[in-house]
């Protein structure tokens, strides 16, 4: 099992950048995958982005809502993964989560849905001014 700590949230100006951080702890190796997602109020959670660790590779995806602007990285010992995020607009507010999942899929479309993963951290809130 892992633990997740999310930091780096707060409050930017529209057309600005933050960068998010999870930082994990535990049985960090058996982590396949890392994604994070984001919750505004009165919204169903959204899958932003996910890195994933295979014997093909590093996996990165991004909902299309963020591409282009959110870069997802991580270590591979997967101790800590970053969310660098530019050009922000309001509607990327939001409180921002990390969760960790120990399952493999080779379709990317697993990794977008909250079931996929076993643990989460307790979020980050970042809130973009107009």
């Amino acid at each position: 099992q892992v633990q997740l700590v999310e930091s780096g949230g707060g409050l930017v100006q529209a057309g600005g950048s933050l960068n998010l951080s999870c930082a994990a702890s535990g049985r960090t190796l058996s982590t396949v995958g890392i994604g994070w997602f984001r919750q505004a109020p009165g919204k169903e959670r959204e899958w932003v982005s996910t890195i994933t660790w295979s014997a093909w590779g590093v996996g990165k995806y991004y909902a299309d809502s963020v591409k282009g602007r959110f870069t997802i990285s991580g270590d591979n010992g997967r101790t800590t993964v970053y969310l660098q995020m530019s050009s922000l607009t309001p509607h990327d507010t939001a409180a921002y989560y990390c969760a960790a999942t120990t399952l493999f899929y080779k379709i990317a479309d697993y990794y977008k849905t909250s079931r996929t993963y076993s643990v989460w951290g307790q979020g980050t809130q970042v809130t973009v001014s107009s």
